[in-house]
């Protein structure tokens, strides 16, 4: 069944890894492209890079990664010269230096600069980190001057340098290195094979898929919902009966007990299949990750699925007494049936399930009201043990010549009919007030029980209004295109009566409709397409119309060349009889035989005889482009055609010069037979 699968095509996430790792204080960073040796140019940088120097991104972009505009009177000539060299040799650089803001303000900086390198091992992109530590580096030279005075010298090992070694860790987290602090320095660990870590690759990643994941979409998932869906159904209508008709009767209750464990079990293992079950998020993506996965389950259906799963029938398995409340407790098993709202976007895909589904729910309210029914009966019969013979059920009971008793008489030889007998009755009243006004046999009688009937009828004509309606809507939907269809050859037959055309030339279009109708199905491609964008819509065409697309007439031409061919190719078909051109028309396309077969006459005579794979039109000339034809075509059987509009082809052989000189020589070979006028075929 189709369902959702999400965003799956392969991505590239280094820029959004990059994002999420960095935290607030460390946000300064720009990318480079390390294949552009003039400069290195910037593609992009961070806004807290933009914050902290005072540039804009637009003033920013495409200038060198070296960050020359950033150099002042101040700043180092020797980490100038190793910024380039790192740069030039593609390695890593980090180091202190003094740059200025765009306001000429300076301030300290700890640079780091790593090679991003792809899937290929070329390194294609610089990431370069700064590090404020201005307002470190005034404390740091405040405290010197202050123990200098002291001690008349200068501390080594300043606050400062610790700063520096914080702000170096920044980008060997986002490359996946690890740090611990050891006295006061940071020190890389190595794994456990003691390999150096690896640098972040920057390349298009296919999803991550773990083994122990299932996929939303996968055909394991769809029968498992399937399934689940008739526990849930098999739920809703045993645990109201149950609560209503078995009540404490522990024989008739424990007859089910094994379906009912079998059930409970089924819940348990969906809850275990959930927390590893993907997922689309809202931006969708499809996530795969066991922790996000978990966190989405448990802050959506897992109480309710929980609740539902709880194992109550385990106490008859037990041998434990059970009383009527614990029949009552197992009613919000039917909160599973708020999942099916979750899916109804999957199983409206197919409008038979749809019908199915909205008949079941309106089965299932019936059944549902007939417990109420049943249980305010015998509520009421209860209340008036001595007094009361005017309910319902006594009126059954008399009909049937199973009568009730009342409580405390000995000489019964039966108490009410038997308790499928009653269900059944309950079942054709709520039945027949929900589709109708009921007939009377089963009747209210009491106040209570009138007020039931009316509340019900109530429900049955919305319950008109919901389902009945969406049930017409979906026989409307299913056989929208056979009406359509009839619809188009009552318009076809009210226009040929109207303008009195000819038996034969009605005969013709109808055929022709009737023909295309049955291959295309009255789709019409050109309408459907024509809001794709061009990409995809090239790739389409190029796709339907591979046939002609591999002619050797093509074999030079370039992608983009064949792109722009494709969208000017159409599907034309042709009956038995009909002629696809006449001598001396104007060709307007070069035709390609899909299948069936035609026949090329002039003044009577057969020319050649064409079939599938023919290629027919004229050789071209950029010159002159209007060409006459020689003969006529006509259609012998079904014929599918190719047709490469001349205008269009003109229009694309402008557009790629080095292309048309080709086609001009090649087309000459490739013709079954040549149109053009003074070069008839002797």
């Amino acid at each position: 069944m189709p369902v959702m699968k999400g965003l799956l095509a392969p991505q590239n996430t280094f820029l959004d890894t990059i994002a999420t790792r960095f935290d607030g204080t460390h946000s300064n960073f720009i990318l480079a492209n390390a294949q552009v040796s003039k400069g290195f140019p910037i593609v992009y940088c961070s806004d807290g890079f933009c914050e902290l120097t005072g540039f804009s991104r637009a003033e920013v972009m495409q200038k060198s990664c070296a960050c020359k505009f950033l150099y002042g009177p101040e700043t180092s000539e020797s980490i100038i010269l190793g910024i380039d060299e790192a740069l030039e040799e593609r390695k890593e650089f980090k180091d202190e230096i003094t740059f200025y803001k765009k306001t000429a303000v300076l301030f300290w900086c700890l640079l780091d600069i790593v090679p991003i390198k792809n899937e290929k091992g070329d390194v294609v992109l610089f990431l370069a980190s700064f590090k404020d530590t201005t307002d470190t580096k005034a404390k740091a030279i405040l405290g010197d001057k202050k123990e200098e005075r002291r001690r008349g010298r200068v501390k080594t090992g300043s606050a400062f340098s610790s700063a520096r070694m914080r702000g170096n860790t920044v980008l060997y987290h986002i490359s996946g290195h690890l740090h611990s602090r050891e006295k006061g320095q940071i020190k890389l660990n190595k794994n456990v094979f003691g390999d150096p870590p690896a640098l972040p690759e920057y390349k298009v990643a296919e999803a991550k898929k773990s083994k122990c994941i299932l996929l939303h979409y996968s055909t394991f998932k769809a029968a498992w919902d399937w399934l689940i869906l008739l526990a849930t159904f098999y739920v809703a209508v045993t645990v109201p009966y149950n609560v209503c008709f078995i009540g404490d009767d522990d024989d008739l209750t424990r007859s089910t007990t094994v379906s009912d464990i079998a059930v409970e079990i089924l819940f348990i293992i969906d809850i275990v299949c959930n927390f590893r079950t993907s997922y689309v998020s809202k931006s969708g993506q499809v996530i795969f990750d066991a922790r996000q996965i978990c966190i989405h389950y448990l802050t959506t259906w897992f109480i309710i699925d929980l609740v539902a799963a709880l194992p109550f029938d385990l106490l008859y398995a037990f041998k434990v007494s059970v009383v009527s409340v614990v029949h009552l407790l197992k009613t919000v098993r039917l909160l599973r049936l708020l999942r099916l709202l979750q899916k109804m976007d999957r199983y409206s895909q197919h409008s038979t399930v749809v019908l199915t589904l909205l008949m079941s729910m309106f089965a299932l309210l019936a059944h549902w009201m007939a417990c109420i029914w049943y249980i305010i009966g015998k509520m009421e019969m209860e209340a008036n043990a001595y007094s009361w013979d005017i309910g319902w059920l006594h009126e059954l009971g008399k009909r049937l010549e199973s009568p009730y008793y009342a409580i405390g008489v000995v000489n019964g030889t039966s108490n009410g009919p038997a308790i499928r007998s009653v269900y059944i009755a309950s079942l054709y009243f709520t039945l027949s007030s929900l589709t109708s006004v009921g007939f009377g046999n089963v009747s209210a009688n009491t106040d209570i029980e009138k007020i039931f009937s009316i509340c019900v009828m109530l429900i049955g004509a919305l319950m008109h209004a919901l389902v009945f309606g969406n049930v017409t809507a979906i026989i409307q939907r299913i056989y929208s295109r056979w009406s359509q269809y009839h619809t188009r050859t009552k318009d076809l037959k009210d226009f040929i009566r109207v303008h009195h055309l000819p038996q034969s030339l009605k005969q013709r279009m109808l055929e022709y409709f009737q023909t295309t109708w049955s291959v295309n199905n009255g789709i019409d491609c050109n309408e459907l397409l024509k809001d794709f964008p061009d990409e995809l819509r090239s790739d389409i065409t190029m796709h339907l119309n591979k046939e002609i697309l591999e002619l050797s007439l093509f074999t030079s031409a370039s992608r983009g060349c064949l792109r722009s061919l494709s969208l000017h190719i159409k599907t034309s078909f042709c009956a038995p009889g009909e002629y696809l051109l006449r001598q001396g028309d104007a060709l307007q396309a070069i035709f390609f035989v899909c299948s069936g077969s035609m026949e090329v006459l002039k003044d009577g005579m057969v020319l050649a005889i064409l079939g599938k794979g023919d290629l027919i039109g004229a050789n071209l000339s950029l010159d002159d482009r209007v060409i006459k034809t020689n003969a006529d075509v006509k259609a012998l059987t079904y014929c599918d055609l190719q047709c490469l509009n001349l205008k269009g082809l003109y229009e694309v052989l402008d557009l790629y010069p080095e292309y048309s000189h080709n086609f001009v020589q090649d087309i000459q070979q490739d013709l079954t037979y040549n149109l053009r006028e003074g070069q008839e075929t002797h």
